[in-house]
């Protein structure tokens, strides 16, 4: 970008903060379009009249998914979505299930809607039905930049990072969309045997009989993009956990045990349960995934928990079965904070409550203090770099007004201006950020305002300047 160009841009940016321009595509240029998301965006705009700056963020964030990344079309007779992460051109398993689900409440307000949904639902079934361990899909196969990586790859795939959530967050929208909805018609042929190799995969890396058939290597000069122990990772101890490769930051964990993501395999595990049992009349597939998921919440007890001197009980962020811990949280969801958002946990669960004290400190190594926010990184962005989304994780599970005033007044300060919400910003400078269109966190930040709404904090969020 030129010096001209850039000048031009920062000058607008800062006009648009000033007289709150928005910042949607135009009409003709949107991806897609919803009636109910439109009235959405009026209701809360008129709730938030006293506070412009946010009900502007809102606007600009809370469609964001919708108009910039959707991709609808009806294939094979049925709906199917394409969901991009919004700068890269791919399908996350974890990302597109999370960008859609602050849309679910809506399903039965607009048809459009709901014909969309179930078109994310099916396409994620479909992904992992084309490979069990992939984290992010083409549109087609298309090839792309890692066909060269040292894994079974093939052109359908983007990335093959294995992670226990890409296997969770399908289950978890298809369950949330069946309850609002009641439409069962998801649960087919499709949705049996994404299920039937999500059990595969999550016996396999329990690693009770061997390494299973997973590697991953990259030629790259970033640590964490590629796994060391000639593509396993280190070694565990099998005790009943499961292995994830890689963190829901697409970074390779250190001790392969990733805690949060085991706690949202047995939620997970128990909503299919669910799902079979009253859908699809399969008892025995049924009381596969509650066995596995008893396994895995009693393992859990007993390897998850480090006794710490300072606050008590805590999750560890990953263990290996031989006694290590590895004591930080990252910010991407599931995290050791996000697991009270995503109902992995109980808010009230003691152990849960020291662990947030711990995370929200400088005692975890992976949170920033600066002086202008702080917040929860890790190692995918480095070192004073926090996520927008460790805030809002923080948001929805606070229950303190000024904890909810003061981090609120940091999500909508640290933007640079642009009324969207970033990847990470630097916590001395939030006009040095990264990611500037990520749908997955401008709609979080929708989702947030619109619980905060409410949980009756109205009159607070008016109340902010």
């Amino acid at each position: 970008m030129s010096a001209q160009v850039s000048q031009r841009y920062t000058d607008k940016v800062a006009s648009d903060a000033t007289t709150f321009v928005s910042k949607r595509p135009p009409m003709a240029e949107r991806l897609f379009k919803s009636k109910a998301i439109e009235k959405e965006i009026k209701r809360v705009k008129a709730i938030l009249k006293g506070n412009p700056r946010l009900a502007w963020m809102f606007e600009n964030c809370y469609p964001n998914t919708l108009e910039t990344t959707v991709h609808y079309r009806v294939k094979d007779g049925d709906d199917d979505t394409f969901v991009y992460t919004g700068d890269i051109p791919a399908m996350w398993q974890r990302d597109s299930g999370a960008q859609v689900w602050p849309y679910v409440r809506l399903v039965n307000e607009d048809p459009q809607l709901k014909k969309m949904l179930r078109g994310v639902i099916l396409r994620e079934f479909k992904n992992t039905n084309i490979d069990r361990y992939a984290n992010a899909f083409n549109d087609g196969p298309t090839g792309g930049e890692w066909q060269s990586d040292n894994t079974a790859m093939k052109p359908e795939v983007h990335e093959r990072k294995y992670e226990i959530d890409s296997e969770c967050y399908p289950i978890r929208l298809a369950y949330e969309y069946w309850k609002v909805s009641g439409d069962a018609s998801i649960f087919g042929e499709a949705w049996l045997q994404a299920i039937e190799n999500t059990l595969l995969t999550f016996h396999e890396q329990q690693r009770k009989e061997g390494m299973g058939p997973y590697h991953f290597l990259r030629v790259t000069d970033r640590a964490y993009d590629t796994v060391g122990w000639g593509g396993y990772g280190a070694p565990v101890k099998p005790c009943g956990l499961i292995v994830s490769t890689f963190r829901p930051s697409d970074d390779a964990t250190i001790f392969q045990f990733l805690i949060p993501s085991n706690f949202m395999a047995v939620s997970s595990l128990r909503k299919a349960a669910e799902i079979l049992n009253v859908v699809n009349h399969k008892p025995e597939l049924a009381k596969q995934c509650n066995d596995l998921a008893d396994e895995v919440e009693a393992a859990l007890k007993k390897y998850a928990v480090y006794d710490h001197p300072k606050y008590g009980k805590i999750y560890a962020l990953e263990v290996d079965g031989f006694g290590n811990h590895l004591l930080a949280d990252d910010a991407n969801v599931p995290s050791l904070l996000g697991m009270g958002y995503l109902g992995d946990v109980s808010l009230d669960d003691p152990i849960y409550q020291n662990t947030l004290r711990f995370v929200w400190s400088e005692d975890n190594p992976w949170f920033f203090r600066g002086k202008a926010g702080e917040g929860i990184g890790g190692p995918h962005i480095g070192y004073n770099m926090a996520w927008p989304m460790s805030i809002m994780m923080k948001l929805f599970v606070s229950k303190d007004d000024q904890e909810i005033a003061k981090y609120m007044k940091m999500l909508m300060h640290t933007d640079a201006g642009t009324g969207f919400m970033h990847e990470s910003f630097d916590v001395n400078d939030p006009n040095h950020y990264t990611r500037p269109w990520f749908a997955w966190q401008n709609g979080l930040f929708g989702e947030l305002v619109i619980k905060l709404i409410a949980d009756g904090k109205a009159p607070l969020l008016n109340s902010l300047k």
